[in-house]
């Protein structure tokens, strides 16, 4: 039987030790979303027989399973999951299940589920090379960008977020961004608490900063880790937009700086926001990893 229970900061080394060898390169295998996300998501944890269980509260209101993490057999953690939905009088139904981990649901468990592609959940993956020379007509407009910005800033510098006054100067900035966005979606608002988290616990998350200075004032910035053995995620980039190539410069530099010997950039999903989607497409995504629900048959 699982016994889900919230997830608090403390639980990382036991979730981690779940992570550590995981192929998935969705973000949501990461114990910095899984908490910073919480105000959001609500999400609550299980491990049994060395197996990470996740479960979720959607913006439906619906609660939703994720596909288990460990060596137990996917047929076997699925039906402990069916248990506890049974158990929980809730309709069994899995999110975030890439094609691959629906693949291998399928072939353990054939005909038992359907698989429903959700766009707005999918993840934009690049190659780093790709993202540190923006080389080919096709990001052109990019490199006009950096140039532009480095043309208006000439003593602009990048530096790697390492002591707690950067972190702090990175906190200001996040507050000035947020209020004078013009998006008001309740998506960015937990965005903003999560951005929040992972600064006040930068060094506990393990995680990995950049930011770029222009007249001694911190205009961007942006915040990731190691997702799986080739692949870094970027969990967040803020830039002043009003600043030209502000957002294109810290997304290239921090990639060549601190990312560049991992094969892959997980820029994580859009959240369905027009505007996300039209920057991450932007840059030719070399995967596009879709995600679906997974309901019984």
């Amino acid at each position: 039987m699982i016994h889900f229970k919230q997830i608090e900061l403390s639980d990382k080394p036991q979730i981690d030790a779940c992570l550590d060898g995981n192929t998935f390169r969705a973000c949501d295998f990461s114990f910095t979303n899984m908490f910073t996300w919480n105000a959001k998501f609500k999400t609550q944890y299980d491990i049994q027989h060395k197996t990470l269980f996740l479960k979720f509260l959607e913006t439906d209101g619906k609660i939703y399973y994720m596909m288990p993490i460990g060596p137990m057999p996917v047929n076997e953690a699925i039906h402990m999951l069916q248990a506890d939905a049974k158990a929980s009088n809730i309709p069994f139904q899995m999110k975030g299940i890439t094609l691959e981990m629906w693949e291998m649901i399928n072939k353990k468990m054939p005909n038992q589920f359907k698989h429903i592609h959700e766009r707005n959940n999918d993840e934009y993956i690049y190659l780093s090379s790709k993202l540190i020379s923006l080389s080919g007509k096709k990001l052109q407009s990019k490199r006009n960008h950096i140039n532009r910005f480095k043309s208006d800033n000439p003593d602009w510098q990048y530096f790697p977020i390492t002591s707690k006054k950067e972190l702090t100067e990175c906190a200001a900035m996040l507050d000035e961004w947020e209020n004078i966005k013009e998006d008001k979606n309740r998506s960015l608002q937990y965005d903003y608490i999560a951005t929040r988290l992972m600064l006040e616990h930068f060094d506990f998350l393990q995680l990995t900063g950049g930011a770029i200075r222009v007249n001694g004032k911190i205009i961007a910035f942006t915040i990731g880790e190691q997702l799986t053995e080739d692949t870094f995620v970027v969990h967040v980039e803020k830039a002043f937009g009003e600043i030209h190539g502000a957002y294109t410069i810290i997304n290239q530099q921090f990639i060549e700086h601190e990312a560049s010997k991992f094969k892959y950039i997980n820029r994580e999903e859009d959240m369905g926001l027009e505007s996300l989607r039209k920057a991450k497409l932007s840059y030719q995504p070399d995967i596009l990893l879709e995600e679906g629900l997974l309901i019984p048959c």
